[in-house]
């Protein structure tokens, strides 16, 4: 049976999607965005299946860190875990998720953690093999990028509709929401202080934000030093073999796509792997004793 008979409907990727609890994962892990990513758009995953446009524009709206293991999926999402496996390997053959590791520097070691790459904009292999050697081209927007702050503002009257704010008054008030997130507040504390206990009703939902968002300003955190991208490298999605972008094409190996493992590997004349044991058994078969040595 398909595994399309086996979940649940498909939502719509234009359904609002409740992601403001959505579990984050162990530090090291999660969701980690590509960079230059075209603005998001009514039409970014039109090109996928319903389920699949549905849980990669669920994962677009995702924090990085966010948790996007199956099991967590399954949990918030109306799909078993099955049928999100083969969505997300389905994702990665359309060039919009890949998974891998990153070495990265702190102020004193060089640490391995692991990530799985999302890109809201499909990439062919060969972005994804430049990503990889830190030095993926970057794309031109072609329509300005709205700022963290804008977005926050501007869907905060999907979750609180009292809170429904102009283009205008998002743009006012985008410097507040900025200078939050420069004092190292999260989404969810935002909106946390901005949604919780209002008034009923609220008259002037502008002016309410306004001064919840001057009243509550936190304090300047102390952020953690930052870390600096030393080696990437990418796994494969089925069998987790790490290995480079080209030998990965729609981020799987070749031993997971069927292929004959290559033998030749090395230099010219190299004894294969399986062979090594042979090729010294040999060897040590023709040695002479060293009784038997003569001497000059």
């Amino acid at each position: 049976m398909a595994v399309n008979q086996l979940s649940a409907a498909p939502i719509s990727a234009r359904d609002s999607l409740p992601t403001l609890d959505h579990p984050m994962a162990n530090p090291g892990y999660g969701k980690r965005s590509a960079p230059d990513q075209r603005p998001r758009t009514g039409h970014d995953f039109v090109h996928l299946l319903p389920r699949d446009a549905a849980v990669a524009a669920y994962i677009d709206g995702l924090c990085d860190g966010a948790d996007i293991s199956v099991k967590s999926l399954a949990k918030v999402l109306p799909y078993g875990q099955c049928a999100l496996r083969t969505t997300l390997n389905r994702l990665q053959e359309a060039g919009h998720l890949r998974r891998g590791s990153e070495c990265v520097a702190t102020e004193t070691a060089l640490v391995w953690v692991t990530r799985t790459f999302f890109s809201r904009t499909s990439r062919d292999n060969a972005w994804w093999a430049a990503f990889t050697r830190g030095d993926a081209p970057p794309q031109t927007p072609q329509h300005p990028t709205r700022s963290r702050s804008f977005i926050l503002l501007a869907a905060l009257g999907r979750k609180t509709p009292a809170l429904s704010l102009s283009q205008a008054d998002c743009v006012a008030l985008e410097p507040q929401v900025s200078e939050w997130f420069e004092r190292g507040a999260t989404e969810t504390e935002i909106l946390h202080a901005l949604t919780e206990g209002l008034p009923s009703p609220v008259y002037h939902a502008a002016a309410l934000v306004r001064r919840r968002l001057r009243d509550k300003l936190p304090p300047v955190r102390v952020a953690p030093p930052a870390r600096r991208v030393v080696l990437r490298t990418l796994e494969c999605g089925e069998c987790r073999a790490p290995g480079s972008a080209e030998t990965m094409p729609g981020g799987v190996c070749g031993n997971c796509r069927g292929n004959a493992p290559d033998t030749a590997r090395g230099p010219v004349g190299a004894v294969p792997e399986q062979g090594v044991r042979a090729r010294m058994n040999a060897v040590r078969a023709g040695l002479v004793p060293r009784a038997d040595r003569g001497f000059r």
